[in-house]
């Protein structure tokens, strides 16, 4: 259970970019996927469950995927990328590049490369850790054109895949072929890339040295503290926020599915200078907040979504935290 307190995804800058390139406001791809507006300008993240919520609006928006998938590519600057996905683009070579992405990737999202090379080919399946669902078809698309991307853009050759394989339709095949340059399959069971090895050997143009010498160490230390699991003060907080809607969360639940006992669990979080019913309190205000920051979302659920048994409950607590009623707080607000 706490490696999914690692389930935090920074929505990346070029995602808002790209939905303009498409015609596509911001908040209607939020709004459809029935998200708070608050992710726009949201700094903590998203799980992988609202990012995927926000593919699927946008995949659900655009007529065809196919033709989404290539502008989206051809058109994105690489000024926009996060330092973890810049350092790639600035590799030694493709080789270099694929797997410096498939390292730092982690950072930005809890998603998985997996690169196998054999004989002449080098396969890469996609993988996300913490969701059994089908990736929505835009995401897909989009990940593996940018591997494919990154190949072009750093070697200056417009590098062909030998074959690409997705879970579901994708739209225009003969489209997705053109760009590709290679056979695209649609309902594989598995969203992968193959690529020509001997691509893999080629040169970047946009090789760098002296940036790579700056971003590899500053990256590697920012991945060591990602891959600690987070104080338990933090996880816990997590999963009282993910089950909020069913009722209040049990410490003694928590507990167990963390593998402690219920004493132990109060312990680290005295250490951490807190309690359970203050980070049950801390919580509820934060989701509040945001609930309200939604006038969609009627203050009836709210109660519900924070876990309270009626209305009148959450009334008293929110006077308590903000000194004033839900309904004037979304006013003065909004």
């Amino acid at each position: 259970m706490t490696s999914h307190a690692l389930d935090r995804i920074k929505i990346p800058a070029g995602f808002w970019l790209g939905l303009r390139q498409l015609d596509i406001a911001p908040h209607d791809v939020v709004r459809k996927a029935r998200l708070p507006l608050t992710v726009l300008t949201e700094t903590g993240g998203v799980t992988t469950a609202q990012y995927f919520m926000l593919w699927q609006a946008l995949s659900d928006m655009v007529d065809d995927p196919a033709a989404g998938i290539i502008k989206m590519m051809t058109n994105f600057e690489t000024t926009q990328l996060p330092p973890s996905v810049l350092a790639p683009y600035h590799a030694r070579d493709y080789r270099d590049a694929l797997h410096r992405m498939a390292r730092y990737k982690q950072m930005c999202a809890p998603e998985r490369f997996h690169i196998d090379e054999d004989n002449e080919l080098c396969t890469i399946q996609l993988e996300w850790l913490y969701t059994e669902g089908p990736e929505p078809s835009m995401l897909s698309g989009v990940t593996i054109a940018s591997l494919l991307e990154i190949g072009r853009r750093g070697t200056g050759i417009p590098l062909k895949a030998d074959r690409v394989e997705f879970t579901c339709s994708m739209g225009d095949r003969q489209a997705l072929e053109a760009h590709f340059g290679c056979p695209v399959h649609f309902h594989t069971g598995r969203n992968r890339l193959t690529l020509y090895r001997k691509d893999l050997d080629r040169p970047f143009l946009s090789y760098n040295a002296e940036l790579l010498e700056i971003l590899t160490p500053a990256l590697d230390k920012m991945l060591d503290e990602y891959q600690r699991a987070k104080s338990v003060t933090q996880t816990v907080k997590w999963m009282i926020k993910r089950s909020l809607a069913a009722g209040r969360p049990d410490i003694q639940v928590i507990a167990s599915e963390l593998g402690m006992s219920f004493r132990t669990l109060q312990r680290r979080l005295t250490e951490d200078g807190t309690s359970f019913k203050q980070l049950l309190t801390d919580t509820r205000r934060e989701q509040a907040q945001e609930y309200l920051s939604d006038p969609s979302i009627d203050i009836k659920e709210v109660a519900f979504l924070l876990g309270y048994e009626d209305q009148n409950s959450f009334y008293r607590a929110f006077r308590l935290w903000e000194g004033d009623t839900p309904s004037n707080w979304r006013a003065d607000n909004r």
